[in-house]
C-alpha cells in the first residue's frame, strides 16, 4: 500500500487550477493532472503501515490557514509545471514539521529535504516561453488527509484513509 499525507482544495479552487493546467498543457505538451487528484503532498510514506501512521498523524496539532496559489513554474529536474506560494506559509510549514516530527517518532523513514510547498499539476512537460496567469482562488486548510495510492492499468486512484481536522486559529 502507498500512502502518503495531503492537504487538498476544495472543489472550487481544484476545478479553477485543472482548467489554468488544460491551458498552460497547450504550451507545456505533457499531462494535466485530473481535478480530483489536485493535492499538495506533505509526506510521502510509500509503501507503509497506514494504522501506524495514522497513530503518528493523531498526535499533531496544527493550525488552520490558508495556501496562497501566487506562482506557478516549471521544474526541469522532473518535467513537471506547478503551482504553489511564493513563500512557504509558517503554518503549512508548522503543520509540515510537526507530522514530520511525529512520523520519526513512529519509526518511519522519510526523506531528508527541504519540504517545498507546490502543487503539481501538469506530468512530463517541457518549458514554455511563458505560463498563462494563475487564476484568483481560495484555498482554505482545515485539514490533512491520510491517503491510499493504488496504481491499475487505467491509472492511479486515490482512497482516503483518515481525515485531521485543524484547529482554528487565535483572533
Amino acid at each position: 500500500m502507498r500512502i502518503f499525507f495531503a492537504v487538498w482544495p476544495p472543489a472550487g479552487a481544484a476545478h479553477a487550477l485543472a482548467q489554468w493546467a488544460r491551458e498552460a498543457q497547450r504550451s507545456t505538451g505533457g499531462r494535466a493532472i485530473e481535478e480530483a487528484k489536485i493535492h499538495l503532498t506533505l509526506v510521502f510514506l510509500g509503501d507503509a503501515d497506514h494504522e501506524k501512521a495514522i497513530r503518528a498523524a493523531s498526535k499533531v496539532k496544527a493550525t488552520r490557514h490558508s495556501l496562497p496559489i501566487e506562482q506557478a513554474k516549471h521544474w526541469r529536474s522532473n518535467s513537471i509545471v506547478w503551482a504553489g506560494p511564493l513563500d512557504t506559509p509558517p503554518l503549512l510549514l508548522d503543520l509540515f514539521k510537526k507530522l514530520e516530527f511525529e512520523l520519526y517518532k513512529h519509526d518511519f523513514a522519510l526523506e531528508r529535504r527541504p519540504f517545498a510547498a507546490h502543487v503539481t499539476l501538469i506530468r512530463k512537460a517541457r518549458a514554455a516561453q511563458s505560463l498563462p496567469p494563475l487564476p484568483a482562488l481560495d484555498w482554505p486548510v482545515g485539514e490533512f488527509l491520510l491517503v491510499r495510492s493504488s496504481l491499475s492499468s487505467v491509472g492511479s486512484s486515490y482512497d482516503v484513509l483518515e481525515r485531521f481536522p485543524m484547529a482554528r486559529g487565535s483572533k
